[in-house]
């Protein structure tokens, strides 16, 4: 587990936020899901009751929570353009109608070229805008086996140096795979929100990149939100090794307080914006071992101390958020605003279509 360790953990060490938080401090919460109906060979059959596992059980269950603002959780699928089945995002467009999360794209792809790679999101673009999944042709982006920019020293899952330029002209806003410890894909840069820099002769040029901050301005190819990356002390693999915490909420890995509070500790935030905390988690919502870490009784229980911990409305104050939020808020702080970041939801890009009606 602790492999690739050389590849962060010298930032790890050099960046751990000191000194107390801001008073009142936001958390903003986002929960992004590599949502994959087919996963496992998964027949037709099964890929759809996995979605309407989702689609009957999610509002039922978020209902029991909300944030500062009166909102409940907010769940961003990435759903995979090689899995389009209209039935299945249709399904989604309705969960998302009741305001319970939005839609963004998730790609797995091999030995591939910059050429086909355009091709593909634009078309899945297409589809997505059919179901009114998109907010203005714009999409967030998770990368399939954390391959971003061909990251892998082997080539495979990816195959594009210039992947950071394709998204870019396809519309993307934003890049949500990292972090991916303990793979050989994890960046040096952690704990970061960024820009990075393609550079179209070489892989994996979003190894460093250029801080966001409030007063800068936007540079390079493509702004990268990460979640957090730390040595999770309290849960030690053989008694005395520390765990790798990258923020993955799975059935044998649940958010725990501990958890909780190690995501919120490390401080991911605009530089000169310390009072706006962005804690971005993941998962993968369509395999059954991980239902009631995602929409059962465990996520119950991390939502509980949420607000328990989170939402005092003095010390915290606790806010969800969708992925295509995030990054507006990410925007709005890069533009100089502050407050109550609830009034920059849509700063930049409103809501898809099926949230609008």
């Amino acid at each position: 587990m602790l492999r690739n360790l050389h590849l962060w953990l010298p930032g790890y060490l050099a960046s751990r936020p000191r000194g107390e938080f801001v008073s009142p401090t936001h958390v903003l919460f986002c929960f992004v899901d590599h949502f994959e109906p087919l996963w496992g060979q998964a027949s037709k059959y099964q890929g759809l009751e996995r979605v309407e596992h989702w689609f009957e059980n999610y509002p039922r269950f978020a209902q029991q929570f909300r944030d500062a603002d009166g909102r409940p959780p907010q769940h961003t699928f990435f759903y995979p353009a090689e899995e389009y089945v209209p039935e299945y995002l249709d399904l989604l467009a309705r969960l998302c109608r009741q305001g319970c999360g939005e839609v963004e794209v998730h790609l797995h792809h091999d030995n591939d070229t910059a050429e086909n790679l355009q091709a593909q999101i634009s078309k899945f673009k297409s589809q997505l805008a059919g179901h009114g999944l998109l907010s203005q042709g714009r999409y967030g982006f998770i990368h399939g086996n954390w391959s971003l920019d061909n990251s892998r020293r082997d080539g495979r899952w990816c195959g594009v140096n210039n992947e950071l330029q394709v998204l870019r002209a396809t519309g993307c806003y934003a890049d949500f795979t990292l972090p991916s410890a303990p793979s050989e894909t994890q960046t040096r840069t952690i704990n970061s929100i960024y820009y990075a820099t393609d550079d179209p002769l070489r892989s994996r040029s979003h190894d460093h990149g250029v801080p966001v901050r409030v007063g800068g301005k936007p540079t390079g190819d493509l702004l990268l939100i990460q979640g957090p990356l730390a040595l999770n002390w309290q849960s030690r693999k053989w008694g005395f090794l520390p765990r790798i915490e990258q923020a993955s909420v799975t059935g044998a890995n649940p958010g725990t307080p501990a958890r909780v509070d190690l995501w919120v500790r490390q401080r991911i935030g605009v530089v000169g914006r310390p009072e706006w905390v962005f804690v971005k988690v993941h998962t993968h919502g369509c395999q059954e071992l991980n239902f009631r870490a995602t929409c059962g009784t465990t996520a119950a229980l991390m939502h509980a101390y949420l607000h328990e911990r989170y939402n005092d409305g003095r010390q915290f104050i606790l806010h969800y958020v969708t992925a295509r939020e995030m990054f507006n808020l990410v925007k709005a702080a890069e533009a100089g605003h502050n407050g109550n970041p609830h009034q920059y939801r849509d700063f930049i890009l409103p809501p898809p279509p099926v949230r609008q009606s």
